[in-house]
């Protein structure tokens, strides 16, 4: 029992450490951020509150100049300024935005920020074991591999749960009448944006976009195939 005290130790330091995220990252949000105030975007995301039984859903502005879209650890749903600043230059539309805030909506509702809990507090756990066994047998080569080996868990969770969320996402616009194309073409324009993040694609958190959209398409041709006009989402 004595030799699990340092795991049970560590997995407990992961928790506390992860509440203590989540509560500074509700503070950050909250004090940075401010209502939306883009009737063409608000109408596009009542379509899709109503869609899920959300009548008043709103999302708010995060005052970040990147462009990106959030769910807070309590479920608020945000786009940053950067979002909004290319939409005030006419570089993307209402329903482009919507599909970030269904995007959102579905790491809400498919419990990806409480999944990532225990996901964060088992890569910890795993990080730091490692690093105590292999740092015995390979000094200091050993600390790198177990954070290399806990970085890789940590992005193909991350990079599944991006997966999900699109496709939550590409069934809740079809279901508020959103046209679902906007949800490729953001993805698009999102392309030309950024550049390609370099480095190997198993190493890096989000898929990669031709893959997302890939996927997105391939659900609507089977959607179109099967005649689903409201599909549940997977």
């Amino acid at each position: 029992m004595l030799k699990l005290v340092p795991l049970l130790l560590i997995i407990l330091y992961a928790v506390v450490m992860w509440q203590f995220s989540a509560w500074r990252t509700r503070r950050e949000l909250e004090a940075k951020s401010e209502p939306l105030d883009a009737p063409e975007i608000e109408a596009v995301i009542r379509r899709l509150g109503r869609a899920v039984g959300l009548e008043h859903l709103k999302a708010n502005v995060y005052d970040q100049p990147v462009f990106n879209g959030l769910a807070s650890p309590d479920g608020g749903i945000y786009v940053t300024r950067g979002v909004i600043d290319q939409y005030r230059l006419g570089r993307v539309g209402s329903e482009e935005i919507g599909s970030i805030v269904a995007h959102e909506l579905g790491h809400v509702a498919l419990g990806h920020t409480r999944r990532r809990m225990i996901d964060w507090t088992g890569q910890n756990a795993i990080r730091y074991g490692l690093a105590m066994v292999l740092g015995r047998v390979i000094p200091f080569v050993g600390v790198w591999i177990a954070d290399l080996l806990a970085g890789l868990v940590a992005a193909r969770l991350s990079r599944r749960d991006e997966f999900e969320a699109d496709a939550y996402a590409a069934a809740l616009m079809r279901k508020a009448g959103v046209d679902p194309e906007a949800q490729v073409s953001m993805f698009e324009k999102l392309g030309r944006m950024h550049s390609p993040p370099g480095g190997f694609a198993w190493l890096q958190s989000h898929p990669p976009l031709k893959d997302r959209i890939e996927a997105i398409r391939e659900r609507h041709r089977r959607w179109d195939a099967e005649g689903t006009e409201n599909p549940a989402g997977s």
